[in-house]
């Protein structure tokens, strides 16, 4: 059965990977791009199956209410999912080459930005029953951090991941689920060429995971294939 989906920040890279993969299998699909004029795969994507791309910058409040005005005039009155993919990265550095204003700007897109959109969501994501998955990222992890370095990063990502752990405990009893996933190394402009994963196969494993996710699973910090992740 279909499902109504939203992928925020998906003109590239895993997000533009899954708007393709739930288009492909027939979910309706709206997918953000800060500028969708200038997100032509993600057009394409529009082009091949029911998807509808929105602008939105998730670091701006009146964005994001925007975004969510515009889903209500459109009639998206339920969303069954939320996948959350926009995020930037920083810079593999010490404490003495710190760039704070750098470090805002992680927290304010990767943490902040979640909230500011499951915000401006609540109501269509209560109506439903919907399922939240953020995209996290293992270098968030505190018991697993044994390198050190990329603060604005790391700090960014495990705050991301202390909002999922609330937004899973404040809308449990609507019955929404709100887990942190953790899509692997993937090879996009944030984890590099190196990377042993394609953005279509993350994407994939990503699409299985959450679908397989129920109200057990909330709150829950979560690798590609399920397996529990430290805090």
């Amino acid at each position: 059965m279909s499902s109504r989906v939203v992928v925020i920040g998906a003109s590239r890279g895993i997000g533009l990977a899954l708007a393709r993969a739930h288009g492909a299998r027939g979910d309706e699909v709206h997918a953000t791009a800060r500028d969708p004029g200038a997100a032509t795969e993600l057009t394409r994507v529009t082009e091949a199956g029911p998807c509808a791309v929105h602008p939105l910058d998730v670091t701006s409040d009146a964005s994001c209410a925007a975004f969510g005005a515009e889903l209500a005039r459109a009639g998206v009155d339920r969303v069954d999912r939320l996948v959350h993919c926009a995020g930037v990265g920083s810079r593999f550095l010490g404490l003495e080459e710190l760039d704070t204003t750098e470090a805002l700007r992680a927290f304010d897109t990767n943490a902040l930005g979640a909230l500011r959109v499951v915000r401006a969501l609540l109501a269509p994501l209560r109506a439903a029953r919907g399922k939240i998955v953020l995209l996290t990222s293992r270098m968030g992890s505190i018991g697993d951090n044994t390198q050190g370095r990329a603060y604005p990063y790391r700090m960014s990502k495990a705050a991301l991941d202390m909002a999922g752990k609330n937004l899973a405990l404040e809308l449990a009893p609507d019955g929404v689920a709100c887990v942190l996933v953790h899509p692997g190394w993937v090879r996009t402009d944030l984890g590099g060429p190196k990377a042993p994963l394609d953005a279509d196969t993350a994407a994939a494993q990503i699409v299985a995971l959450s679908d397989a996710i129920t109200m057990e699973h909330t709150g829950r910090f979560l690798g590609p294939g399920g397996e529990e992740i430290p805090w």
